[in-house]
């Protein structure tokens, strides 16, 4: 990638994976879905079942060969979250509430400026954590270990 294509990178994602998103342009403009993945190097979504493209696989060693229907990545300009109270796209504002937690409240014309919760499919990990340490793992002994005591003042490096 270039410089230049890199500049236009969108830095701060508001849309996030499981969000039910409205295509604004395209051919299946005006249809909802939800978004399946999303591919920040190249700014783009897919949504689920939405932009569908034919793909000619040829045969190989270990899979068939055909014509199959995929879902097309979209460009993220092209989709906008729905409004989780009037159901209609919106804009996406951040807001932090009293207690400091940091929101996405739907804003525009026509936005209810409500909160726009998490999807709870970002809480579920996509690569699982290993259960088994593995050689460079550091032992549990180790990491618990107490190497510097504040009221003696050991452990500290002599500065």
């Amino acid at each position: 990638m270039g410089w230049k294509a890199a500049e236009k990178l969108i830095r701060h994602w508001k849309i996030l994976r499981g969000d039910n998103v409205m295509i604004i342009r395209g051919k299946d403009k005006g249809e909802t879905g939800t978004i399946k993945r999303v591919i920040r190097s190249q700014n783009r979504v897919i949504v689920e079942g939405k932009n569908l493209v034919k793909k000619h696989i040829k045969q190989g060693p270990g899979h068939e060969g055909g014509i199959f229907t995929v879902e097309a990545p979209l460009h993220a300009s092209n989709v906008q979250v729905l409004d989780p109270v009037t159901g209609k796209p919106c804009k996406i504002g951040v807001k932090y509430l009293e207690d400091g937690t940091k929101v996405r409240v739907s804003r525009g014309i026509g936005a209810s400026g409500s909160i726009i919760p998490r999807p709870e499919i970002l809480k579920i990990r996509t690569t699982p954590r290993p259960t088994v340490a593995g050689p460079k793992d550091t032992p549990m002994d180790l990491v618990l270990e107490k190497t510097y005591d504040p009221k003696a003042g050991r452990g500290m490096p002599d500065l």
